[in-house]
């Protein structure tokens, strides 16, 4: 089956050239310009703080809500934040990161991972409300949706297989001093020196953006590709047997493969407000195949199933659009409607200086750090040798 189905996308491929060179561009484009320089900085600040044991001292200290919570380890508690300011893949890499160390059994780390995946708030408000909808007012009730089945998945997902780790169930509440201890404590196991720890933030932040880029620039002629083959009408064929109204399969079908691409198709449907922004709470909630492509590929790389991830994006899917149809009634019938917050007045949005800033120095900053990660790479292969214990001893 998979032989067949690669055989059937290279013959996709050499039929369609130039729509698939198009498609390619466009993912490459959206990359380029905003994906890559505005997840790097997170990436690169998180890389650091891990290695500055950082993320230990917090996770001593979140450990008092996030176990009751979530019944994850504290650690899981900057996942968490880390992955809902800078948006998804970024709770997968870092989950697969402590888990590489240790710092997660397997069962945490899969529950972890299933609600620590999230779209940021700039591509919320900035992108789909005002960006797609033209409304700011919106951007509160798709973000209180969108974070709200989040942590709905999170607290379903501490029963999941919750009989495994029994002897986890009795946390240790540290203290602020224990909590420093722990930090540096951790700073001194990890040894690495400033130099050759942002050398490893650079590289590895870079390597799993390129990885990134390259599954959008994927989902991206794939969507084309079906567009052109017919595959999409197949598609639609089939969701004509649910209630889903006929102008929706389409957009939604592609929300499914990719969701900025979906979200924006369904924004331009001319159905009902509320539909529209049920449909785009799912997607959200969802991910899309492009991003849990991108999300299993770094699992891959650990011992982490995807199937529990898998699942919760369903449920978070669903628990999302339902919530908004909750909100909705209440903002139909709240002065909220009529009220914009100031700071999101679309004649004097924040987002557009920078969304204009990422398209004039995005392509440049991009450039740059793929070159430091050459750089950083080839004084790696320089023959000198690292020692994990050479730069810190204990006395």
């Amino acid at each position: 089956m998979l032989t067949c189905l690669t055989t059937g996308l290279a013959a996709a491929l050499i039929l369609y050239p130039k729509d698939s060179l198009s498609a390619s561009l466009r993912g490459l484009d959206l990359w380029w310009e905003v994906v890559f320089p505005s997840l790097l900085p997170f990436f690169i600040t998180a890389e650091l703080l891990i290695g500055f044991g950082v993320v230990h001292g917090l996770g001593a200290l979140s450990e008092r809500f996030m176990r009751p919570l979530f019944n994850v380890p504290g650690s899981g508690g900057f996942i968490w934040v880390m992955g809902m300011a800078s948006g998804y893949p970024s709770g997968a890499k870092w989950t697969a990161d402590l888990r590489k160390k240790g710092e997660l059994t397997k069962v945490e780390a899969e529950r972890l991972v299933a609600f620590t995946n999230a779209s940021s708030p700039l591509f919320i408000f900035g992108a789909i409300a005002v960006g797609f909808f033209h409304d700011p007012s919106l951007g509160i009730l798709i973000a209180v949706s969108h974070y709200g089945g989040n942590v709905l998945v999170g607290f379903i997902m501490k029963f999941y297989k919750r009989n495994e780790d029994l002897e986890l169930r009795e946390s240790h509440y540290s203290s602020i001093r224990d909590a420093f201890s722990r930090m540096h404590q951790s700073r001194i196991n990890d040894g690495r020196t400033l130099g050759k720890l942002m050398g490893d933030a650079v590289t590895k932040s870079v390597d799993t953006l390129l990885m990134v880029g390259g599954f959008i620039m994927l989902f991206s002629v794939l969507t084309e590709l079906f567009k052109q083959t017919g595959i999409m009408e197949i598609l639609s064929f089939l969701l004509s047997l649910s209630l889903i109204p006929e102008s929706f399969h389409a957009p939604l079908i592609a929300g499914m493969l990719e969701l900025t691409t979906g979200i924006g198709a369904i924004t331009q449907t001319g159905e009902p407000l509320l539909t529209q922004l049920v449909l785009v709470s799912f997607i959200l909630g969802f991910h899309g195949f492009s991003i849990q492509a991108q999300i299993a590929s770094i699992l891959a790389e650990t011992d982490i199933g995807f199937k529990p991830y898998a699942i919760a994006r369903l449920a978070h899917g669903l628990l999302a659009a339902g919530i908004m149809v909750v909100l909705y009634y209440f903002y139909t019938r709240s002065s909220l409607q009529a009220k914009s917050l100031a700071i999101w007045n679309p004649k004097e949005n924040f987002t557009t200086p920078i969304m204009e800033f990422f398209h004039h120095y995005g392509p440049p900053i991009t450039l740059m750090m793929i070159m430091f990660m050459i750089f950083f790479k080839w004084q790696s292969h320089t023959g000198k040798t690292y020692t994990k214990n050479t730069p810190y001893r204990k006395s």
